[in-house]
This record gives structure tokens, sequence and C-alpha cells, in this order.
């Protein structure tokens, strides 16, 4: 027979073990709670033959409680620890960038899980008790260290968004304190090609002089910077985009940003379907 003792004040850490334990998937597994002088107590006891899979189902079980009942509050000392001068509204920011960042990667949890086990399951090999609090606070510094890593791209990513918000807000100012220079404009877009139409329908080339930009950022569009320093030259009353894919990308959104009002966005006009007629033969643009 195995027994593996867990102690615990955490009352958290104690109703998650208690519940998962009530509905343990292994054979020849009994439980116990035990209010001790300074520790609340799980006495887990295994009275089957296979110790190696019993060690296995515990270190699972307490990896997940490291990650779903601690891992909020690493991942906010951290925060706190390494980026202090962030305000409180600013931090949360970065904490829910942090819990975006492991969603959209599931590699993440298996990183994590894969850490949090290997280092359980060999404690447990040698050992019969373990003292979560101490355990957890002084034993997990590889899982720590992936955590880090989590943080410094959620702040990289909030840092990013601040800048692209703020060159946002710049250019909106700068459009909303200048008179407009033209009627109106049509941009044709796709992925493949960008063409900007004046009130006649005729074609006016994008401005590519760099030295005279009215923008100056780090946020970047790459063939689209020339598309958006000739908008912001022009200064269109009423700008018309027609979405020759149909799809709106990051540069659309942020045109939708920073003219607001000004903007129609267009799908299924004639001048849409002209030009998804050109966008289906092989592009001249």
């Amino acid at each position: 027979m195995k027994s593996i003792a867990l102690k615990t004040n955490n009352s958290q850490a104690i109703e998650y073990l208690q519940n998962e334990l009530a509905n343990f998937d292994m054979e020849d597994v009994h439980f116990s709670y035990k209010e001790l002088k300074h520790y609340k107590n799980i006495i887990i006891h295994y009275t089957g033959k296979n110790e190696n899979i019993f060690i296995s189902k515990i270190s699972t079980l307490l990896s997940f409680l490291v990650i779903y009942e601690f891992e909020e509050n690493f991942l906010k000392d951290i925060i706190i620890t390494n980026y202090f001068y962030f305000s409180p509204p600013e931090r949360d920011v970065i904490l829910n960038n942090c819990f975006d960042i492991m969603i959209e990667s599931k590699n993440y949890l298996k990183a994590k899980f894969a850490i949090l086990y290997d280092i359980f399951s060999n404690y447990l090999i040698e050992n019969k008790k373990i003292f979560l609090g101490g355990f957890i606070n002084f034993r997990l510094k590889p899982y720590t260290e992936k955590l880090n890593l989590i943080v410094d791209q959620a702040v990289n990513s909030f840092i990013i968004e601040k800048e692209y918000q703020e060159f946002v807000s710049l250019l909106r100012l700068y459009i909303n304190s200048q008179p407009c220079n033209c009627k109106e404009l049509h941009v044709i877009y796709s992925n493949n090609f960008t063409i900007i139409l004046d009130e006649n329908k005729n074609i006016i080339e994008s401005s590519d002089d760099i030295l005279n930009t009215k923008f100056l950022s780090d946020i970047s569009f790459s063939t689209n910077d020339y598309t958006l320093n000739s908008l912001l030259k022009l200064l269109p009353k009423k700008l018309y985009i027609h979405l020759i894919d149909k799809t709106i990308d990051e540069f659309i959104k942020t045109l939708s940003l920073v003219f607001e009002n000004r903007i129609i966005i267009c799908t299924d006009c004639n001048i849409c379907k002209l030009y998804q007629k050109v966008a289906k033969r092989d592009n001249p643009f």
C-alpha cells in the first residue's frame, strides 16, 4: 500500500482536491481528511499493485491544481514584480493578455502541464507527503520561468496595442483639425492591389514620398503605408472603401478608426463588381 499526505491550509486547494478525489477514476484509491494542529491533511491511500499509475494520476491531479487554482496569482506576482511601473488597470490588461495568449496556443497548456507533471512525479516517487504551500512556492522554478515568458509576451502585446491606439488617435486628431481637400475618394482594396479613385473615378497615384508623410509611427502596413499617406494628404470628406475580397483586415479596421463617420464600406456596388472581374483575371496593377 502507498499513501500520500497533502498538507495545506489553503481552502481553495482543499476544496479542489476533495472534489477531484471524490470522482477519482482509479480503483483501490481512498482518501481521508484530517485537521491537525498546524495543517489540514488530505491523505490518499492506494491499496493496488500498480504504484506507477497511482503516482502518475496524483501527479496529474496536482499539476492541474496548480494551473487552475494558483496560476493566476503567479502571473499577478510576476507582473507586479517585473512591471510595477504599469498602473493597476494596465496590469489587469496584461493579465488578460496572458490568458488570451494561453488560450490561443494549446502548446502552452501542454508545456506547463509537462513541467509540473515531471516535478510532482519525480518528487512523489521518493516522498510520501507534500507541504503544498512550500512546494508550490519553492519547487516550481521551471514552471514560473515558463510563466515569465508568457508575461513578457503579454506585455509586448500590450505595448504594441497601446502604440497602435496612440497612433490612431494622432491621425484622427490630425484629420479633424484639417480642412477637407476633396469631396470624395474611392479606395479599391484587395489582397493583391490597392487603387485610389477621385470623385470622377480617375486613378490617383499613391504617394510614395516617405519624406513628406503625414504620420510617424512604428506601426506599419507595408505597401498600404503609401495608401494611408495619400489619403491623409487628400483628406476626403467621404471615403468609400470597395472591398474586392469582401474581407475587412487590420488596415481597413485602422482606416475605419481614423476616418470614423467619413468612411463607407462597400462590397457590391458597380465599382466593386467591375474590379471583382478584374481581380479574377491576372492582376495588371
